[in-house]
């Protein structure tokens, strides 16, 4: 039997659901709704949720045969800035979560490895494993303020859409001078 050595889990902690009041028959279901203070660290380096930031819970716990499966939707702020032309980014997360939590000392203990499957400690179900992992992994690696941002030029870092048209740095490599010179002596 494997060995669930996990720390205790304090039911006060916004992240953390009872299921006290959830039967253990399958088909049984209870909603959630909450709102909940972001924990630290959710996002990727250029886009992610500000710490303390409220997210809005809207969740579902069913009773299954070998556990809780929790579903539902988080929804929240999201900030970061574009990786093309690096402004500012203001958008809204809505990401759905659905995630299985097996009772203690069920068949899921044999059948599954115990990274596999989230477990039910007592009566209470962290969920900011579930919630982190599908926060993150919803977010673009590299977000951008609009689809065709244009970025920034590379010469001189200004937005190219700032930019008139035509905008260019002509610059030329002294080696390839004196072809310059020729070309002009023709026109």
């Amino acid at each position: 039997m494997p060995n669930h050595s996990h720390p205790h889990l304090d039911p006060r902690k916004p992240l953390v659901l009872e299921t006290v009041d959830l039967p253990r028959r399958p088909g049984a279901m209870h909603a959630v709704s909450r709102q909940v203070p972001a924990p630290e660290d959710l996002g990727l380096e250029l886009i992610g949720v500000p710490v303390g930031a409220e997210l809005d819970l809207q969740l579902r716990m069913e009773s299954v045969s070998e556990g809780v499966l929790v579903s539902g939707t988080v929804t929240g702020p999201l900030v970061g800035e574009c990786g093309r032309c690096l402004r500012p980014i203001s958008a809204t997360l809505d990401v759905p979560i659905q995630e299985f939590y097996a009772y203690e000392h069920s068949t899921t203990d044999e059948t599954a490895d115990e990274d596999e499957v989230g477990r039910l400690q007592g009566d209470l179900i962290d969920l900011e494993p579930a919630l982190r992992d599908a926060v993150v992994l919803s977010l673009a690696a590299n977000p951008v303020c609009r689809e065709d941002c244009p970025g920034l030029c590379p010469d001189c870092g200004v937005p190219l859409d700032e930019l008139p048209a035509g905008h260019n740095h002509e610059q030329l490599d002294p080696r390839w001078a004196a072809l310059t010179q020729i070309k002009h002596s023709e026109e």
